[in-house]
């Protein structure tokens, strides 16, 4: 594998007009959007979905299932796009997930909600996979970062406002249109996609599948989701399926190594992690996703608490770190189309979300105020958005061309990986934290994971007396994990430090060069 400074073949970039390369974001914008939103719009209509269909236990599934899915996929569709061309297999993924949709709107049990939802992120995985790198094919290396930080400030927008527009619909329609709405979404990034992408990457002549390999990955994948998402929370950590769910994941992630090492299309392919910018982006995307979603999750909670706000009203809290990261996102691709340089744009992004990270670890009894959300969730989302699209950038740059999707899927695996386990983490490190300060206030009757699951109706088997003791703890559990989140913030800053930087070309010098 080649350490290279340019990407190969880029003549094709210069093939694609302006009003083209805008038709195909937005119709990739908007096939992001569902995905996105899909990964947490269900969580405010949950406790009206198991009232309407039963069975409370298996309302974690409702999430779970569409995150393995589409966690599991991401990679595989970025290897399939290389095989067969980004268009077909963009189609598909749509196909899938408006399928999927349309069977989750006509549920009739919790079983078949599950299932379904795991068929929705199926197709989930490939939007999330193909949006980034189609971004890649139309765009010159240079002017991507741009392109790259709308589609970053899209996935932001889009993890934020699910639980809101969940609660919206949820209240005023039904649960039902949770799922509906993808259907006009989707006809739409059908229509906006279709002609343009005709003269995208058409695929191989004669494809090989690496069946196999994707079905140890997606086990990998799965086993090892399962063990952080569930051990802990409803599984004790030393139980025997906790333990044998571990043992299988190692031993699946080791023969899909020493297979992967074999085949002649690796599903992903491992010579890219012998690229310097491949070998460091990602570890940094999957820390950088789990600092991420510390402050999506938790900062809504933690006002939910603090001021006794419903879910969907807590949720607009978020609304000034969503700003933030679209310009954090948008400003930092303008500055790399203008420079053409884009290391220091993670640097400055992750000093600054460590800096307003600290700040809201050590301020525990901070107004939840208009001002103190202007002051810190505007600075945090502004470092984050610098992150993410720049480290795609980076990857697409150091990459050969016929490896540009599954490049481009393992950075957004490892996106959806660190999310998830970070999510896990994050819970686990509270509820301990909270726990052991319930226990010595004497208030055994709550817990940090009672909180986590039930928000402020965990508050309400407490006499009133003791309640504030209770928000007291929650407060410093929050801090603990604020502080985690900001030393996280650090380690990815450190290891953004060892980030090769590539020139970037402009849509004009590669003109210039196919001339």
């Amino acid at each position: 594998m080649t350490d290279r400074t340019a990407v190969p073949d880029s003549a094709d970039h210069a093939a694609f007009s302006h009003q083209e390369i805008l038709r195909v974001f937005s119709g990739v914008a908007i096939a992001m959007l569902m995905a996105a939103m899909d990964q947490t719009i269900v969580a405010t209509a949950l406790p009206t979905m198991a009232h309407q269909l039963g069975n409370l236990d298996d309302l974690p599934w409702v999430v779970t299932a569409y995150l393995l899915a589409s966690t599991a996929t991401t990679p595989i569709y970025g290897k399939l796009s290389d095989l067969y061309g980004r268009k077909r297999i963009l189609q598909v993924a749509i196909f899938l997930f408006l399928i999927g949709s349309v069977l989750c709107a006509v549920a009739q049990s919790m079983g078949q909600l599950i299932l379904f939802r795991g068929l929705q992120g199926l197709g989930g995985g490939g939007l999330m996979a193909l949006a980034f790198t189609i971004i890649g094919d139309v765009v010159a290396p240079r002017e991507r970062g741009r392109y790259q930080g709308y589609i970053g400030g899209v996935f932001a927008l889009a993890s934020v406002a699910g639980p809101l527009l969940g609660g919206v619909f949820t209240e005023t329609l039904s649960w039902h249109w949770i799922f509906l709405i993808n259907l006009p979404l989707g006809a739409a990034a059908l229509a906006m996609t279709s002609r343009a992408l005709g003269r995208l990457h058409a695929g191989r002549a004669q494809p090989k599948i690496d069946y196999l390999g994707a079905v140890l990955l997606m086990g990998t994948v799965t086993s090892l989701l399962l063990v952080v998402s569930r051990g802990g929370v409803v599984i004790p950590w030393g139980s025997p399926f906790i333990l044998g769910l571990t043992a299988l994941g190692v031993a699946l992630f080791v023969a899909f190594l020493i297979h992967e090492r074999r085949v002649d299309e690796p599903i992903l392919p491992l010579h890219l992690f012998r690229v310097p910018v491949v070998a460091v982006a990602n570890p940094v995307v999957a820390v950088s996703a789990m600092v991420l979603f510390s402050g999506i999750v938790f900062l809504p909670l933690r006002v939910q608490l603090v001021s006794g706000t419903n879910a969907t009203a807590a949720g607009l809290l978020l609304l000034p770190m969503v700003l933030g990261m679209v310009l954090g996102a948008g400003g930092g691709g303008r500055l790399i189309a203008r420079t053409g340089r884009y290391k220091a744009v993670p640097l400055a992004g992750l000093a600054l979300a460590a800096a307003m990270y600290l700040a809201l670890g050590l301020s525990p009894s901070v107004s939840e105020s208009g001002l103190w959300s202007t002051l810190i969730l505007v600075p945090l989302g502004i470092g984050l958005g610098l992150v993410m699209p720049v480290m795609t950038v980076a990857v697409q740059n150091a990459v050969d061309r016929r490896d540009l999707g599954a490049a481009t899927a393992s950075v957004g695996f490892f996106r959806s990986l660190g999310g998830s386990v970070g999510v896990a983490v994050f819970g686990a490190v509270f509820a301990a934290d909270v726990e052991s300060r319930l226990n010595a206030a004497g208030l055994p009757g709550i817990s940090g994971r009672d909180v986590l699951d039930r928000g402020t109706a965990a508050l309400a088997s407490l006499p009133p007396g003791s309640r504030a003791s209770a928000l007291t703890a929650f407060e410093h559990g929050f801090s603990t994990l604020f502080l985690l989140a900001a030393a996280l913030a650090v380690v990815s800053f450190v290891m953004t430090l060892f980030l090769k930087e590539l020139p970037l070309r402009s849509a004009a010098e590669i003109k210039a060069e196919a001339a």
